[in-house]
């Protein structure tokens, strides 16, 4: 009796686990002046008014040369953030040239979207990377998450992380899908990250938009950007960059479309 309770174990462990697998989110490494620092030290740089800019994200060679540096606590490229500060003497040089600062003029805000809240989503067929096709006008009764990002973005893959917990897991049930759509890639580049991200739990329906032609009809600059879409088609709510509370609303908004 107990051998086959052994043997019944071992051959559901497995299945248990999969079925409740967790993506888990890589640390982000923060480095300043080529050094790993907490984040209680970027705060204490910011509260100072030091910091001079922060970057999500580097290129593969210098993930290399800091991996040389520190091992094993470097993990991937997209997860470093880098922070530049100004040293102790230009931080009193800028305090004091506060008065005579020139006025700079303020940017014009960037256009981001092409299509807006209660506008009518633009059809497309999109290529998943198995092979399949799916055209989005045939989802019509399903609630649609379109994501656009890129293999190269720190803040979509940041962002990626985030969306078994707060967004697939939650909806899995419901009449709900979640399009992620690379922008402007080749289709192995997207196939070799997304192989990746399924190891660690981030198994979506991942798509390619090698010539940008569905995302010519839906949005410019910056991604990521996600288009909430209706039932009926109809985009009613968005949202851009890998800011806090994004997803938080996303999922708000899809609770209340898939309540209807």
């Amino acid at each position: 009796m107990k051998k086959l309770i052994c043997f019944t174990l071992l051959l559901i462990t497995p299945f248990f686990y999969a079925q409740n697998k967790v993506a888990k989110k890589p640390e982000t490494v923060i480095i300043i002046n080529n050094e790993i620092v907490t984040m209680a030290q970027v705060e204490k740089y910011a509260q100072e008014g030091r910091i001079k800019s922060m970057n999500k994200g580097v290129t593969e060679e210098e993930r290399n040369k800091l991996a040389e540096k520190y091992g094993d606590k470097i993990g991937d490229r997209e997860f470093i953030t880098v922070v530049e500060v100004f040293t102790e003497q230009e931080s009193l040089g800028k305090k004091s040239n506060v008065v005579d600062a020139p006025k700079r003029e303020i940017p014009k805000k960037t256009e981001e979207y092409l299509l807006n809240i209660n506008d009518t989503a633009k059809d497309f067929t999109l290529k998943l990377l198995d092979g399949k096709t799916i055209k989005l006008s045939d989802l019509k009764g399903k609630v649609v998450l379109v994501n656009f990002w890129a293999t190269w973005c720190a803040p979509c893959l940041q962002e990626f992380y985030d969306v078994p917990a707060k967004i697939t897991e939650p909806f899995k049930n419901d009449n709900f899908i979640f399009l992620a759509i690379s922008s402007g890639e080749a289709e192995n580049l997207v196939v070799k990250k997304a192989t990746k991200l399924k190891k660690d739990g981030l198994d979506f329906n991942y798509g390619i938009d090698p010539d940008k032609k569905i995302w010519n009809d839906y949005a410019t600059n910056s991604i990521p950007k996600n288009f909430l879409i209706d039932q009926n088609g109809v985009i009613k709510f968005a949202t851009t960059g890998n800011v806090e509370g994004n997803l938080d609303n996303l999922a708000a908004e899809i609770k209340k479309l898939l309540s209807k």
